[in-house]
């Protein structure tokens, strides 16, 4: 099912430019790679993490997922959600929900407490869904990974096309 592992890119792939990259450069299983940008994850001028400490899981096809330190997330905003999924390559996981007043208790973000040997440097870390709050990197807001699943945040380096765009179920 998957040609492409990130050895090559597929003739549909957008040709990155100077200082972009492309997730069809990313390799299959996942690469977990650290990232010193600042990182912000809020819902209005609630700060949920805020982190410059943060890594990506980068996965062929898929727009990057940032892990947040748990040192940097602020769980008192928190609670766990009664969710969990499995992951082929990380394991399961654990969801989370927004904990306060006036909001509903939607899965908000994930984390993996007891991941696969390959990534337990992100055993406990987490990581949000920028279609359900605001996620930041260096400022910009991201955009979400097209599809109701998936949770890679769309920077304007990151070209595609991505999963979970429309007629991409078969990769």
């Amino acid at each position: 099912m998957w040609e492409y592992r990130g050895q090559k890119r597929p003739p549909f792939a957008v040709e990155p430019k100077k200082g972009q990259e492309s997730v069809w450069d990313y390799t299959r299983p996942p690469k977990i790679v650290p990232d010193k940008r600042r990182v912000e994850v809020k819902v209005g001028n609630l700060v949920i993490a805020d982190s410059n400490r943060t890594v990506r899981a980068l996965e062929t096809a898929s727009p990057p997922s940032f892990y947040i330190p748990p040192e940097d997330v602020r769980m008192e905003v928190l609670a766990p959600h009664p969710s969990s999924s499995w992951c082929e390559w990380k394991g399961t996981a654990k969801y989370w929900a927004l904990d306060v007043k006036d909001r509903p208790r939607e899965m908000i973000g994930w984390t993996y407490p007891k991941p696969t040997p390959e990534f337990e440097s992100i055993a406990g870390w987490f990581s949000f869904y920028p279609g359900r709050v605001e996620c930041y990197v260096d400022g910009e807001r991201v955009q979400p990974q097209p599809g109701e699943f998936y949770a890679g945040w769309i920077t304007k380096e990151i070209v595609g096309p991505f999963k979970g765009e429309a007629d991409t179920n078969d990769w």
